[in-house]
């Protein structure tokens, strides 16, 4: 089977957020569908080991931000690279209230849903929502996942739906320097090693010293 094909899927990059007792916490996705309009009805999949999974279950709802082109990619990294239960992401990211839920200020649009059911695979959970309410933050084209990997250049965390782990080839002649943490490759016009010291990873805000030689 060729697993390359499931790229040629549609997603889009969102950021999927709840409360954990009275805390906001949120994971990154990719897999989130309308399915119906009337009433209006939202599917999501969580994987089991992501925190959010957990609290979307405790408390019944959840929200989506949906980030745009012009998002800051550093919310990816916060919400796509972190867990929720070791680290407050929303202390990084600007979040805002709605339908007494929090969202990604910096998103271009948001959906407030209601858990009105779910299906459990043996990776990950599918939430389907109830909307409650849903607007539009800022004008922005929706950041799409084929966007995300070919002009962000960044890497699926290994929750996520869509992770297919690198296929071991031969190393590029000349040098390399990867992200240790989330695999973003530097390909800027400076050399690695004149970096300022307080670089830091554009995907997951890491250090200059998380980055690997390859």
């Amino acid at each position: 089977m060729n697993k390359s094909a499931f790229y040629q899927l549609s997603y889009g990059v969102y950021v999927i957020s709840t409360w954990d007792e009275g805390r906001p916490t949120g994971c990154t996705a990719n897999s989130a569908m309308q399915i119906t309009s009337e009433p209006a009805t939202i599917a999501i999949s969580i994987n089991h080991d992501n925190y959010t999974n957990q609290c979307i279950q405790a408390t019944g709802k959840f929200a989506i931000s949906i980030l745009g082109e012009r998002s800051d990619p550093g919310i990816i990294g916060v919400f796509g690279f972190k867990s929720g239960k070791d680290h407050n992401k929303f202390e990084e990211v600007r979040q805002e209230v709605k339908s007494c839920l929090p969202v990604v200020a910096d998103a271009c649009a948001y959906l407030v849903c209601e858990v009105i059911d779910k299906m459990e695979t043996s990776t990950h959970t599918v939430f389907l929502g109830k909307v409650l309410d849903a607007d539009v933050l800022k004008a922005d084209a929706a950041m799409t996942y084929a966007y995300y990997h070919k002009v962000i250049k960044g890497k699926s965390p290994k929750n996520a739906p869509t992770y297919i782990a690198p296929e071991q080839t031969e190393a590029p002649v000349g040098k390399k320097y990867v992200c240790g943490i989330c695999g973003y490759v530097y390909e800027g016009n400076v050399p690695f090693e004149e970096l300022p010291e307080d670089y830091v990873c554009p995907i997951c805000s890491q250090p200059k010293s998380k980055f690997v030689e390859k």
